[in-house]
């Protein structure tokens, strides 16, 4: 009975042991695992936000501090909602000046209209302008100015004339002994390089077209900036005084959707993305859509066969007198998302082979050579050539060029 009695007392005990809980918090022991604490789910790094060189003030207002400061801006100089100009007020900053690109300073001009000297109706600033006869600033006007800062969004396409403005800036920086600071932004067209590299001789370099680089570049201002200088490109060969503040946490392979609409015609991502292709029709007889409410989202002319697609370009604000005025304009509906394409040709060979004015389909100015660089490309065109054999004749030049452009690089590249 004893035994008995001892038998089920130890019974118990174990049972009572295998019952308590487990303080072996490293064992990794094959009991209920649905009891265990679950391991957290791998997260995926949130990509870091994206600042342009404007929005970190904490990295160039040292530079500013007890200077007079001259400012190249315009409508897209913002940091969120604020004007760089009121930023820079803010914090004390002295500006004396205020250079305005192509459009002005509130970007309201059409496309090669001429800019007035004002001054800003907020501030008061003297406001210059660096379009039309005056595109380099004077020494005169530069004499107030200790330190120049430029803060202009650009769209990543050679004839874009925001970078001719740099250039002439830059060049006047260089010629009065005046540092340049810029304020880099993305380039929504960054993502690749393509077209023909621009030849320098007197039928194709111009204000649209003033470095031996591509149609589309691929760099942010600040990284043409620093090619420019690099390459001595300024008059004299000069270089600058230049400092660049890069965009944190930007690479060329990000897309990027402008906040603020670039200039009166370039309303949206697809006009910016279609940009390359179409800014070559305006030096021929088609319209790409001024004058209507999707500039460089379609493209016209009366001398088109296909009349599946009409439009009629008519005044308004950016385009007072757009071509084709009350003219009905037949060709091609490009506002859908997949015509958003990169640079192509085929717009153009479509839009000249289905003409009823092939004559008359480049202007008598031949405007067309300066935009694309290349006196080559018209004759290629009347020649009958393809795309494929057009674009083959530019590969070599890009080729040395895409070598050239890895030195200035300030982001990850696409490639």
């Amino acid at each position: 009975m004893i035994q008995l009695l001892v038998i089920l007392y130890s019974s118990l005990l174990l049972g009572l042991t295998n019952c308590s809980p487990r303080q072996d918090t490293d064992s990794t022991g094959t009991g209920n695992e649905t009891e265990q604490p679950r391991a957290e789910e791998p997260q995926t790094p949130q990509p870091k936000p994206l600042q342009t060189g404007a929005a970190q003030t904490g990295r160039y207002l040292k530079l500013l501090q007890g200077k007079r400061v001259g400012l190249v801006v315009n409508q897209t100089s913002v940091i969120g909602k604020t004007h760089l100009v009121d930023t820079l007020l803010s914090h004390g900053i002295r500006i004396t000046t205020i250079f305005a690109p192509e459009h002005g300073f509130r970007g309201e001009a059409d496309a090669g209209a001429h800019i007035k000297d004002a001054k800003d109706t907020k501030t008061g600033l003297p406001i210059i302008s660096l379009y039309g006869s005056n595109k380099k600033p004077l020494p005169e006007q530069l004499q107030n100015v200790d330190v120049v800062v430029f803060d202009i969004q650009d769209v990543g396409v050679r004839f874009y004339t925001y970078i001719s403005t740099m250039h002439y800036v830059m060049e006047a920086c260089a010629e009065n002994n005046k540092p340049l600071l810029v304020l880099d932004r993305p380039n929504p067209n960054g993502h690749y390089v393509d077209g023909p590299v621009l030849e320098l001789k007197k039928e194709t370099t111009s204000f649209v077209g003033m470095h031996p680089i591509p149609l589309v570049h691929g760099l942010t201002v600040g990284e043409l900036a620093k090619m420019i200088n690099g390459e001595k490109w300024l008059g004299g060969q000069r270089q600058c005084q230049l400092t660049v503040i890069p965009v944190a946490n930007y690479n060329h392979k990000m897309p990027y959707q402008l906040p603020v609409r670039p200039s009166p015609n370039l309303p949206n991502a697809q006009a910016i993305l279609l940009y390359p292709s179409l800014g070559l029709f305006e030096g021929t007889n088609v319209s790409v859509g001024r004058g209507t409410s999707t500039p460089f989202q379609v493209i016209g002319s009366p001398f088109y066969k296909n009349k599946d697609f009409s439009f009629t370009p008519k005044p308004m604000p950016g385009a007072q007198d757009p071509p084709h005025k009350g003219k009905t304009c037949y060709g091609l509906d490009l506002t859908s998302a997949e015509q958003a394409q990169p640079f192509t040709l085929s717009f153009l060979l479509e839009m000249y082979h289905n003409s009823t004015n092939q004559d008359k389909f480049f202007l008598t100015s031949n405007f067309i050579d300066k935009l694309a660089g290349t006196t080559k490309l018209q004759e290629q065109i009347k020649a009958g050539k393809s795309e494929a054999e057009i674009e083959a004749s530019w590969q070599a030049d890009l080729a040395k060029y895409k070598t050239m452009r890895k030195r200035y690089l300030l982001y990850p590249d696409f490639e």
